[in-house]
């Protein structure tokens, strides 16, 4: 997730999506047409990818793994409408029920109550996925911190990755700089974010993928079809959806599933 500064009173929030350098460490690369060949392939954006020690960083804070570069993902695109989308190159393997595990490492305590508020969240839809926060053993999602500063007007709030081998992606990085959520965080703002990072881990995509600029501005960005298939959901609006909680850019502030939202993660899980 990202956030875009403005300096002036108005400031506009970036999930996962767009993200700005990293870091002086993690500059843009040259990454080479081979591997641009499968990111496109898995229907991500070519434009500004970071390398990583984890792989690559696309889309601001979606982390493709080689493991999941190289493999042939046989999940579903799910279409919501003609415009909002998500899609999953991988998914949890939930069966009757699974739960799924999380564990906040040495973060303050606006992340631990952040990381209770989105848990609370998703056993409130009912799924046959629940989570819970555990505080010792082996977690299938820690939550970690990162400090980096703000590069060009922006900041990165947090950056995740997507299941594979039917499990959650196993990490969720937040930024501690106090230019990402300031020196008193709001905890619904935290728990926003968290949200929307462990949307992708579940292998949720950016419902703006077909239009970056539909929610961050800019050039609108559409990174086409993949080789993924898709599946139509019914019912569902027939124009993007200005509130979703997997949104590429959020307002800065308190950001929950929608109606749409809820539909499509209780097709997944």
């Amino acid at each position: 997730m990202k956030k875009i500064l403005f300096f002036s009173l108005l400031a506009v929030s970036l999930y996962s999506c767009k993200k700005t350098n990293l870091d002086d460490a993690i500059a843009p690369d040259n990454i080479s047409a081979a591997t641009k060949a499968k990111i496109a392939n898995l229907g991500f954006g070519t434009s500004n990818i970071h390398q990583t020690e984890d792989g690559y960083l696309v889309e601001g804070d979606i982390l493709l793994t080689d493991a999941l570069l190289n493999s042939t993902p046989t999940q579903s695109l799910i279409r919501i409408a003609n415009n909002e989308q998500y899609r999953t190159t991988n998914l949890v393997t939930v069966g009757t029920a699974r739960v799924v595990t999380i564990l906040v490492s040495n973060l303050g305590q606006a992340f631990i109550d952040g990381a209770d508020l989105a848990i609370q969240r998703y056993n409130g839809l009912g799924l046959k996925m629940t989570f819970v926060r555990i505080t010792s053993g082996t977690p299938d999602i820690t939550i970690l911190g990162f400090n980096q500063r703000a590069k060009g007007g922006y900041i990165t709030l947090g950056s995740s990755g997507f299941p594979t081998n039917g499990n959650p992606y196993n990490t969720v990085k937040m930024n501690t700089n106090s230019a990402a959520y300031g020196t008193n965080p709001s905890v619904t703002y935290v728990g926003s974010v968290i949200q929307h990072e462990v949307g992708h881990c579940i292998g949720m995509r950016h419902t703006d993928y077909f239009d970056r600029s539909y929610s961050c501005g800019g050039t609108a960005t559409n990174e086409g079809a993949s080789t993924i298939g898709a599946i139509l959901i019914p019912g569902t609006p027939s124009s993007a959806d200005p509130n979703s909680w997997m949104l590429a850019c959020s307002n800065g502030a308190d950001r929950t599933f929608n109606a749409n939202d809820i539909v499509g993660l209780k097709y997944l899980y």
